[in-house]
């Protein structure tokens, strides 16, 4: 039922995908008004039906005061049907074993959800929406929560994730044409990070490990970039990746290193 972008990192590249700076992601969803699912979207056996009296008096103003107060901070029960584990065991898997998960809430920024368009039958009511969030944001539980808020039920019908990070579908290629559509690791990492261009010499230290003193800001395409705690991307002169790094007292921590000498 979902469908969207995917970031894939192959051999080496496995290695910068845990730094990458992937956590906000935009969505396409249609949240489908009026009945509610045991996974909360289309693929679950529904759990409650709204009568066609209940549905038809929700009106659109209604639908966009719910939205939006699901909007910015919040706490967010996650779907019960995810892949968080429960004392060792993923609670999908509890719940297709007949289990009852209840899943703590936890804290989510949905930055805006936009309403594209709302589609009215007689026993349902079909809302698109385009969402951006923080990664760990459930769209099937802002379905969920919608329903419940409204007294209606609400589960998800479509999704597509259209960006992750700074990805997005437009230059995303399907499954059978993947080979075309992989970047390398230097490109990945100018666009992904704070980059900083070293000179001959430092580039030797980092292909060999060896201690380097964080370098001075104006080396730096920005003079704001050299912040602690921040993932940096030390890039050769030619463009080539060499390590991905943050300063810690004033000196460079090496966090992986794609080039040795």
């Amino acid at each position: 039922m979902a469908t969207g972008v995917l970031v894939l990192g192959v051999n080496g590249a496995t290695r910068l995908l845990g730094h990458l700076a992937l956590k906000d992601k935009c969505y396409d969803a249609t949240i489908r008004l009026g009945s509610a699912t045991v996974t909360d979207d289309a693929q679950g056996e529904i759990v409650s039906q709204a009568s066609a009296e209940s549905v038809t008096k929700v009106h659109d103003d209604a639908i966009i005061r719910g939205l939006s107060a699901l909007t910015g901070t919040i706490l967010q029960r996650p779907s019960s049907v995810s892949a968080i584990k429960v004392d060792g065991r993923r609670a999908y898997a509890r719940v297709r074993a007949g289990e009852e998960v209840a899943l703590p809430a936890r804290e989510v920024e949905i930055s805006e959800i936009t309403i594209d368009g709302i589609r009215r039958s007689d026993h349902s009511i079909d809302v698109d929406v385009r969402v951006t969030c923080s990664s760990g944001t459930y769209i099937r539980a802002i379905a969920r929560d919608l329903g419940d808020d409204l007294g209606v039920g609400g589960h998800l019908t479509a999704l597509r994730r259209t960006r992750v990070g700074a990805f997005g579908v437009a230059e995303s290629v399907d499954v059978d044409h993947i080979a075309q559509g992989f970047q390398t690791l230097d490109s990945v990492a100018a666009r992904s990070f704070r980059t900083i261009v070293v000179d001959a010499d430092m580039e030797q230290d980092i292909r060999h490990g060896r201690p380097v003193a964080w370098p001075d800001p104006v080396a730096s395409e920005s003079e704001s970039e050299s912040e602690s705690a921040v993932v940096h991307a030390f890039m050769s002169e030619s463009g080539a990746l060499l390590t991905l790094g943050e300063r810690v007292d004033s000196r460079l921590r090496y966090l992986a290193v794609f080039a040795h000498g």
